[in-house]
């Protein structure tokens, strides 16, 4: 997946919420691989919920996307394949987040 920036890169009063909200990337992604291995799908929807809206509002709607996907997904009752794939696109989409340097 090609990096994803924030909108909001170029906007010196956001930059620094960016770059916090990238710095809990690993952790979310960490945390919806573990609701997904352990099945528990009420949880898996409700991050997915607040990361739709985090992405937008820092500036990313490739997480809104995929975030809405999945939990569009668990809130209708989707089979697990599809569950897990919709998952595993959000946090690709997470992984392939860029933000600059402070300098």
């Amino acid at each position: 997946m090609d990096p994803i920036r924030s909108h909001y890169e170029d906007d010196a009063d956001m930059l620094e919420l960016v770059r916090e909200f990238a710095g809990e990337i690993p952790s979310r992604v960490l945390r919806l691989m573990e609701l997904l291995a352990e099945r528990d799908f009420e949880e898996l929807q409700r991050i997915a919920h607040q990361l739709k809206g985090a992405g937008g509002g820092y500036g990313f709607p490739q997480i809104t996307e995929a975030a809405a996907s999945l939990e569009g997904a668990l809130r209708e009752g989707a089979d697990e394949a599809s569950v897990k794939e919709r998952a595993e696109l959000l946090t690709a989409t997470l992984r392939a987040v860029r933000v600059p340097e402070p300098s």
